[in-house]
């Protein structure tokens, strides 16, 4: 089968479409073959380096290191085979997964993947496959985002990037925790936020600390700092609130007696279902900025890094 792999850290040119022997499911996983994989931020950080630099996986060409890389965290597809011990799934499912290791020989940007089953749900009826394979990382780094703030009904939380992945996902699901939702984002894209249920808006480029206190005074309780700001959304948060970044670099430390952390994503079939659930009642909005088949994926890193999307770049093998 083919999968688009890395073996040595750099820009686009380093993705290579390789044929690799396709897995075979061991007792608790499934193999799902792959209908749609959506682009991360991951994904690019691990071709250029940036994952290795960061300590998440061994360096490329260091001793026990892999020869290449599978990339791919987001996928959706049809179950076509089951390992020993697997209960709620079955060959015909059309399943989406989530796929959290980054050492391994192929990911989601493949015909085919392996993976647990605790990392793999039913995908939404109310979406096509290519909608759904936008759910997995995002909607779960949003929902474990908002359990690690741990705000209460009617707290406060500022969400930077609201108009991104993580972002968009955090503002529709915090409103549905009674959360009143301060969002900053690009001015152009307000009546988008909105639409997701925030109450406030301001526009990126202002002092956010000083604009969030001016609407509400003292600060947010919480922030959920979807754009890695670090410093600049702590700023806005109340002496005592909580803080949490999205990425693990990007952490300030704890001023004002701010409660400070930061997600690192795990696979969760039950938050899986959860969000397949939302996307079902119209609760929870995919977004597709554009589809690319899986032999492209250069061309998808490439528009990624140019920045400007609205939605998820996807690739269909």
């Amino acid at each position: 089968m083919r999968a688009v792999t890395v073996a040595t850290p750099g820009g686009t040119q380093v993705l290579e479409v390789r044929d690799v022997p396709e897995p075979v499911p061991g007792p608790g996983q499934v193999r799902i073959r792959v209908a749609a994989a959506a682009v991360n931020p991951v994904d690019v950080a691990t071709r250029a380096g940036i994952m290795a630099d960061l300590g998440l996986m061994p360096a490329f060409g260091s001793p026990g290191a892999r020869q290449a890389v599978g990339l791919g965290w987001d996928v959706a597809g049809t179950v076509d085979a089951v390992g020993a011990d697997v209960r709620g799934l079955a060959p015909g499912d059309t399943v989406i997964g989530l796929n959290d290791r980054l050492d391994i020989p192929s990911g989601a940007y493949a015909d085919a993947i392996v993976l647990d089953a605790a990392a793999v749900s039913q995908a939404p009826r109310a979406v096509d496959l290519v909608h759904a394979s936008t759910l997995p990382l995002n909607g779960t780094t949003a929902l474990q985002a908002l359990d690690a703030l741990d705000l209460a009904p009617g707290d406060t939380l500022l969400v930077t990037g609201a108009a991104g992945a993580v972002g968009g996902y955090a503002v529709e699901l915090a409103v549905q925790r009674g959360l009143r939702v301060v969002a900053t984002a690009g001015a152009a894209d307000e009546a988008l936020v909105r639409e997701f249920g925030a109450d406030h808006f301001v526009p990126k480029g202002e002092h956010l600390g000083d604009a969030v206190q001016a609407l509400v005074p003292g600060g947010a309780d919480g922030a959920l700092d979807a754009a890695v700001l670090g410093i600049s959304a702590q700023q806005a948060v109340r002496r005592g609130g909580a803080y949490v970044s999205v990425r693990s670099d990007v952490v300030p430390l704890p001023l004002r007696g701010i409660r400070v952390s930061n997600v690192l994503v795990r696979a969760d079939a039950t938050q899986l279902g959860l969000l397949s659930a939302l996307v079902d009642a119209g609760r929870l909005t995919t977004r597709v900025a554009d589809t690319l088949p899986l032999a492209d994926a250069a061309k998808a890193h490439e528009r990624f890094e140019e920045g400007g999307l609205r939605g998820r770049l996807v690739l269909i093998p």
